[in-house]
C-alpha cells in the first residue's frame, strides 16, 4: 500500500505504477535515441573521405570555389588544400604527404625521373600574370615594354619618370617616386611563368637571372605567395610586383598593359588570356607540359600559363583514389563554369576532352 497525503485505494495505487513505468521506458527510449545519434554521426564522420592537396596559390581562389560547390556534388567528400607554393606542392606530393600536387610550372625531366613513380599533369584553367603597381594620382594605363619591364626587375630602372617609361606613358614624367620591385620569396609557380617570359624577351635577364620557381632577384623586396605581393604593393607607394589576376581585381590594384609579341599592348583579362591559351593549341604535346608565355595572336596577353593538378598514374588508395578521379572529371567539365567569375580562362571544349582522356587513365 502506498501512503500520500491520504491512503490510496488498489486502483489509484495501480494507475500511479503504470505511469511511473511510462517515465521509464520515456527516458530509456531518449537515451537509445541520443546514443543512435552519436553512433550516426560517428558513421557519416567516418565516411566522410579527406582529400589532401598542397601547392599553388595562382589558382587558389578558384580551387577554394570548386572545393565548396563540389560538396553539393558529392557530400561524402572533403578537400584539405594548403596554399603553399607550386614549389612546395611539387614536394610534398613527391615525398607522398599528400594525395595530389597543385602547379603553375611544369616538372623538369630530372624530376619526373626522381618521382617514385609516372606522374600525370591534370590541366584545370589558364590564367594571366598581372603587373600590378601603385601610384596613386596617375592616371590612365601604363603601358610597359617586354625592355622595360625586364629593365625595371634588374634594377637598370630605378625612377618611374625614366625616360625610356616617360616615353611609353607621358603621365609619368612629373613623377618622381622610386620604383619599389616586389617578387615572390618562396617557390612560386607564378614566378616561373614571369621569369620564362622575361628570359624569352630579354637576352640580359636570360644571362643574369634565369628562369625557375626560385631565382636570385636583382632587387627589390620578397613577399609570400600572390597575397604577399599584392600586400607589398598595395602597402608601398611606387611598388610594382606580379600576381595572378584574381588577386590583382580583388585587391582592387592598378595593371599595366604590356606589348605583346604582335607588338600591341595588351592588358589581362579573361578574352587576352583565352586569346593566349588558343595561341599554343595546335602545339601542345600529349603530357601537357607547355609554356603559354609570349604567345602567338594579336590579341594575346603575353604572361599567362596553364595551372596543372599533379597526380600519380597509379594513386595507393583504392576508395580515395576514386574520389579524386571522380572529382577531376567535375573539374574539367562542370567545374569550368565557375573560372570565368574569377578571371582564370576555362579549357576549350576540344583540349578539356583531350584531358579528359588522360584522366581515365588513372589507375587505384
Amino acid at each position: 500500500m502506498l501512503f500520500l497525503n491520504t491512503i490510496l485505494t488498489k486502483k489509484e495505487e495501480n494507475i500511479i505504477i503504470k505511469e511511473a513505468a511510462m517515465i521509464r521506458i520515456r527516458k530509456i527510449f531518449a537515451g537509445i535515441l541520443a546514443v543512435s545519434g552519436l553512433v550516426a554521426g560517428s558513421l557519416f564522420a567516418a565516411r566522410l573521405m579527406l582529400i589532401n592537396g598542397a601547392g599553388a596559390t595562382f589558382p587558389y581562389p578558384l580551387y577554394s570555389k570548386w572545393f565548396y560547390e563540389y560538396t553539393h556534388v558529392d557530400p561524402t567528400v572533403n578537400f584539405n588544400y594548403q596554399a603553399i607554393g607550386s614549389g612546395g606542392g611539387i614536394r610534398q606530393l613527391m615525398e607522398g604527404t599528400v594525395d595530389f600536387g597543385a602547379s603553375d610550372v611544369a616538372l623538369t625531366d630530372a624530376q619526373i625521373k626522381e618521382a617514385k613513380q609516372e606522374i600525370f599533369h591534370i590541366p584545370m584553367v589558364a590564367g594571366a600574370v598581372a603587373i600590378v603597381y601603385n601610384l596613386p594620382g596617375v592616371t590612365g594605363t601604363l603601358r610597359l615594354t617586354p625592355e622595360t619591364l625586364s629593365d625595371i626587375y634588374l634594377g637598370k630602372i630605378r625612377r618611374w619618370n625614366d625616360p625610356k617609361l616617360a616615353g611609353l606613358n607621358p603621365q609619368l614624367s612629373g613623377v618622381s617616386e622610386n620604383i619599389i620591385v616586389c617578387y615572390r620569396s618562396d617557390g612560386s609557380g607564378t614566378t616561373s611563368i614571369f621569369t620564362s617570359y622575361l628570359t624569352n624577351v630579354s637576352a640580359e635577364w636570360k644571362k643574369r637571372v634565369g628562369s625557375g620557381t626560385s631565382v636570385n632577384w636583382p632587387a627589390g623586396l620578397g613577399g609570400k605567395g600572390n597575397p604577399g605581393v599584392a600586400g607589398l604593393v598595395k602597402q608601398n607607394k611606387g611598388g610594382i610586383g606580379y600576381v595572378e589576376l584574381a588577386y590583382a581585381v580583388q585587391n582592387k590594384l592598378a595593371f599595366a598593359a604590356l606589348k605583346n609579341k604582335s607588338g600591341n599592348f595588351v592588358e589581362p583579362s579573361l578574352e587576352s588570356t583565352s586569346k593566349a591559351l588558343a595561341g599554343i593549341m595546335e602545339n601542345m604535346p600529349s603530357d601537357f607540359r607547355v609554356s603559354v608565355v609570349n604567345a602567338p595572336g594579336k590579341d594575346s596577353y603575353p604572361i599567362a600559363g596553364i595551372t596543372w593538378i599533379l597526380v600519380y598514374k597509379n594513386l595507393p588508395d583504392r576508395a580515395k583514389g576514386e574520389k579524386l578521379v571522380q572529382f577531376l572529371k567535375w573539374a574539367v567539365t562542370d567545374g569550368q563554369k565557375y573560372a570565368a567569375a574569377l578571371d582564370y580562362a576555362p579549357l576549350p571544349p576540344a583540349f578539356a576532352k583531350r584531358v579528359l582522356e588522360k584522366i581515365s587513365q588513372i589507375r587505384y
